[in-house]
């Protein structure tokens, strides 16, 4: 038996920079037509001539590759029409708002997301049509960090009505009829988000490598998003947010938020969609909907997965990247990818 998957899009992924980024692209370069890529880096990726050489790094790191990084700036208020602008006409159209300190590489990002410098910028992205990608958390309590950013959201979504938002790497469960209320708005779905609970974390012994951010939230807001995931919702499309860190930096008193899954994100979605008898939307979820929602090409690289066993190593990515190790090691999947 043979899946065959069309087009697949990873709309939100860390790549990080050099020696990193040249380790861990060709997962994803592999078996994907192209990705997101965020643009925190330190410095961040805030104008256009940064943005072009990262991406000359990407593609370098790729090698012989068909593989399209989708570049995004980082949104500072010292972001203008101008450099809007130019990067709109040399391709880039996506900005990422960073609400400060939210997250890693947020550091740089906006304190205040409603001032009027940020909503000027905005206008213009609406004006230009570029899309505006948020990471949606308050600083409040952990759990409640996104749902205390709908309404930052909601005023958004009406304020800037021409302009499309993405609600990225959905994680509550109260999130979904957000997104579905409002015309502009779309959102990302991951694998650990439709996999995993806080019980990965902290159920038993705590567990560095299952530590992201938006955190992994409750069972009940993990099975909401994993239907909608399976009904390949069309509001919502595939972000692994694969995040990469140095061992030392996970396993630590102050381990960093990121889980890297990118070696292993298409069989394991084949895996949850077959045993759900949902394998035929597993295409749109991947595909589709990203080109549809971010009128992305339906490029001619076709992925196959076929129906047989393997069992994960006990080490992927090289000594220093371990994050996926202890979600998957070990462990027999029903699907690898044909060579």
């Amino acid at each position: 038996m043979q899946l065959t998957l069309q087009s697949p899009y990873d709309m939100h992924l860390h790549l990080r920079d050099t020696p990193m980024l040249e380790a861990v692209a060709k997962y994803t370069a592999r078996y994907f037509s192209g990705a997101l890529v965020m643009p925190n880096l330190n410095p961040p990726v805030d104008c256009l001539d940064l943005a072009l050489a990262y991406k000359e790094r990407i593609l370098k790191a790729c090698g012989d590759s068909t593989f399209t990084p989708l570049m995004s700036l980082y949104l500072t208020e010292k972001l203008d029409r101008a450099q809007l602008k130019m990067a709109k006409e040399a391709g880039i159209q996506f900005i990422k708002l960073y609400p400060k300190g939210a997250t890693t590489g947020s550091e740089s990002g906006v304190s205040a997301i409603l001032a009027p410098k940020v909503l000027e910028v905005l206008e213009v992205a609406q004006d230009l049509g570029v899309i505006l990608s948020i990471h949606g958390e308050s600083n409040g309590f952990v759990m409640e960090r996104e749902a205390e950013f709908h309404s930052i959201f909601a005023e958004l979504a009406t304020t800037f009505p021409r302009l499309k938002i993405i609600f990225e790497h959905l994680s509550d469960h109260r999130s979904i009829a957000l997104v579905e209320k409002y015309d502009n708005l779309f959102a990302t779905l991951t694998l650990h988000h439709i996999t995993l609970s806080l019980d990965d974390v902290i159920g038993g012994a705590l567990n560095p490598h299952c530590f992201c951010k938006p955190i992994l939230k409750t069972p009940k807001d993990r099975d909401a998003l994993l239907q909608v995931a399976l009904s390949a919702h069309s509001k919502f499309s595939f972000g692994s947010d694969s995040a990469p860190h140095l061992q030392a930096n996970k396993e630590c008193a102050k381990g960093a938020a990121g889980i890297f899954s990118a070696p292993l994100l298409l069989p394991a979605l084949a895996e949850i969609f077959e045993a759900h008898h949902c394998l035929e939307n597993l295409e749109s979820f991947v595909a589709h909907n990203a080109q549809r929602i971010y009128h992305l090409p339906k490029t001619d690289k076709i992925v196959r997965l076929t129906k047989k066993s393997f069992k994960v190593a006990d080490s992927i990515g090289g000594d220093s990247i371990r994050s996926v190790v202890p979600l998957f090691a070990g462990r027999t999947f029903s699907w690898d990818y044909e060579c």
